[in-house]
């Protein structure tokens, strides 16, 4: 008896398989450790789950992922729910995940992740914008529980280190229901009204539950917002929160926050003492240098050698006023010399000089006769000799 053979394609027993896997395993929960991991172009995620025996495919849509409250990574132990199903064109089965969940990792845990890498995109916890805390303090603003060890720690070191700083308190609940927007808005009222150089954010420690007002969105959105530098202290040195990012400054503790806030007025009155003697050496330091500078200036060949060349040139004048006055005698004597002798010349030319050398002078009236012929008979003629004058008459 011969057995009828049935021949079926691979696409048609894939879309068996499928179907039956889909059908026995609509909703399972897979837990595994996620390995070639691929965040791809479209939004979809594409990754491998495995133990230490299989391994199994993982697709996650794109409307699915947005959901997801951590980034998953290579490495990291999860736990998936969805469906299998069948790929066909690799006829490979997988898990088409609907959501995933890390392993040991609480609700708060992954809030608190998704918020961190939401801000951080943002530009939140930028350090470029991040501002120095003000040397000098004059009025610090406290947001915190009034009733809490926080306030009382950091009073306490207050008034040890500074205690001429102006605290002023900004009461809020920090834990609970509604405490996030205590704080928030005890941080808009300071930005407005406090008239303070720093703020400070705060409570003790606690878990993370105590903590969590400080991990909340509208926490954060108010301490980037304030005008007026903020200092996160939260918890203890090993807890972090949203608000330690976001600050501009992160203080391991309250205690820690107002030390680091505030200089320690012993060390300012030490330093200040230390700045005064060194001062002081410097300036006595430098003023014996300076008054041997001097005194060697004053010993020295350049700083002398105007004097000596003011001595020379007034030697030189008293030379130069003695040779000008000499001078001024020779020709004052030479001209004298030329006048007596031009005045001698000038005598020696006049009439009367002439005269007593034994000539006359003979005039006809007024004028001066020089020729004989000039003269007629019988004119009057005057001779002018040494002695006098004598009229006579030619002939």
């Amino acid at each position: 008896m011969s057995v009828e053979k049935q021949i079926v394609s691979v696409s048609d027993i894939t879309r068996q398989i499928k179907m039956s896997l889909e059908q026995r395993f609509p909703r399972v929960w897979i837990q595994g450790e996620i390995s070639n991991f691929k965040h791809h172009t479209s939004g979809h995620l594409y990754f491998t789950l495995k133990d230490e025996g299989a391994q199994i495919s993982a697709t996650m849509w794109r409307n699915r992922v947005a959901s997801l409250l951590f980034t998953p990574e290579d490495g990291m132990k999860v736990i998936a729910r969805g469906g299998i199903t069948v790929y066909p064109p690799r006829g490979s089965y997988q898990i088409d995940v609907e959501q995933l969940t890390p392993v040991g990792m609480g609700e708060l845990q992954i809030a608190f992740d998704r918020l961190k890498q939401k801000l951080a995109g943002e530009g939140l916890f930028d350090e470029s914008r991040k501002r120095p805390l003000p040397m000098f303090p004059e009025r610090i603003g406290i947001i915190t529980s009034e009733t809490g060890a926080a306030l009382q720690d950091m009073r306490t070191v207050i008034a040890r280190r500074f205690p001429c700083v102006e605290l002023i308190l900004a009461p809020v609940r920090v834990q609970g229901a509604g405490a996030s927007d205590e704080i928030a808005q005890a941080l808009r009222e300071m930005n407005r009204h406090g008239k303070v150089d720093v703020i400070v954010v705060g409570r003790g420690g606690g878990s993370l539950e105590d903590l969590w007002a400080f991990n909340e969105e509208v926490v954060a959105r108010a301490i980037f917002a304030s005008e007026i530098p903020v200092v996160s202290a939260v918890g203890h040195e090993i807890d972090f929160t949203i608000a330690d990012f976001v600050a501009d400054l992160r203080a391991p503790t309250p205690s820690a926050a107002a030390e680091m806030i505030v200089p320690d007025r012993l060390e300012l009155l030490e330093l200040l003492r230390n700045n005064e003697y060194t001062m002081r050496q410097a300036l006595a330091q430098m003023i014996t240098t300076n008054r041997e500078r001097i005194r060697s200036l004053v010993a020295s060949y350049a700083f002398n050698r105007p004097k000596d060349m003011i001595r020379e040139f007034v030697q030189r004048v008293d030379e130069l006023h003695r040779s000008i006055g000499t001078n001024i005698a020779h020709r004052y004597e030479r001209a004298a010399q030329g006048i007596e002798s031009l005045v001698k010349r000038i005598r020696g030319a006049s009439p009367r000089s002439i005269l007593r050398r034994g000539y006359a002078i003979v005039r006809r009236g007024e004028s001066v006769v020089t020729l004989a012929q000039s003269l007629k008979c019988d004119d009057e003629a005057t001779i002018e000799l040494q002695d006098g004058k004598v009229v006579t008459k030619v002939q």
